[in-house]
């Protein structure tokens, strides 16, 4: 779920852009189209570029990679399963809308709506984060849209999938493929949440014995804005 993820959603946008227009595509559906290919090129593309040009975080796949075991083939097909069920679970409320031969509504545009604004979301607190520890290597990033919650890349993950979601509203012939849309929208908010509440522990590790990092963690929720939920994680006192 790296590199990878973000190009297997950018396939299927494109792949929905090319079977609607041999059979049934509104401007909705291409507009959900067109974000799934954004957010989809977007994250592949960072991605690569921190893992090609930040030394940093070499280092860090570097140690994360020390003393692991290879997985044996079987277990990575399982993997590679999983994770490809995962994604067209993730992508299937665009895919109902179209294959259901739906027309434009409130929830599709509506939807589109809450997906780009998740993308601008990911894509500021991406910049905002690199500018910050360029600054200040040993804090984490507490300006700009962290000043208002710890993880907002993850926080634009989510309204992303919640607009996808949200697309498909009406869509559905029955309850069968609403269900099929829910347990991936349901999935990938468990990937971010237990992705934020890694991420804490981590910085726990890394910054917990400074007073600031404290004063900020303890004051500024961690995923979801103007929520008081400041922890996933256990915190020692």
């Amino acid at each position: 779920m790296s590199v990878g993820y973000g190009l297997a959603v950018a396939a299927i946008g494109v792949a929905l852009l090319v079977f609607g227009f041999n059979d049934y595509s509104t401007m909705g559906i291409v507009l959900g189209s067109v974000l799934m290919i954004v957010y989809g090129f977007r994250l592949a593309g960072f991605l690569m570029y921190r893992e090609l040009k930040n030394g940093a975080y070499k280092k860090v796949l570097a140690d994360a990679s020390t003393g692991t075991t290879t997985l044996s083939f079987p277990i990575k097909v399982l993997m590679w399963g999983g994770m490809a069920l995962l994604y067209v679970l993730q992508t299937s409320p665009l895919f109902f809308r179209l294959d259901n031969m739906v027309n434009d509504n409130t929830f599709i545009y509506a939807g589109c709506a809450i997906s780009a604004l998740g993308i601008v979301i990911e894509t500021l607190a991406d910049i905002q984060k690199s500018n910050q520890k360029k600054v200040r290597s040993d804090m984490v990033a507490t300006k700009g849209l962290y000043s208002v919650v710890r993880c907002p890349n993850y926080l634009g993950e989510i309204l992303f999938w919640t607009g996808v979601f949200v697309e498909g509203i009406t869509a559905y012939a029955n309850i069968l493929q609403f269900i099929f849309s829910f347990v991936g929208y349901i999935l990938i908010l468990y990937v971010m949440v237990d992705s934020a509440k890694r991420l804490e522990i981590k910085q726990n590790k890394n910054y917990g014995s400074k007073d600031e990092y404290w004063e900020y963690a303890n004051n500024t929720p961690i995923l979801f804005a103007f929520i008081p939920l400041y922890h996933l994680s256990k915190v020692e006192d």
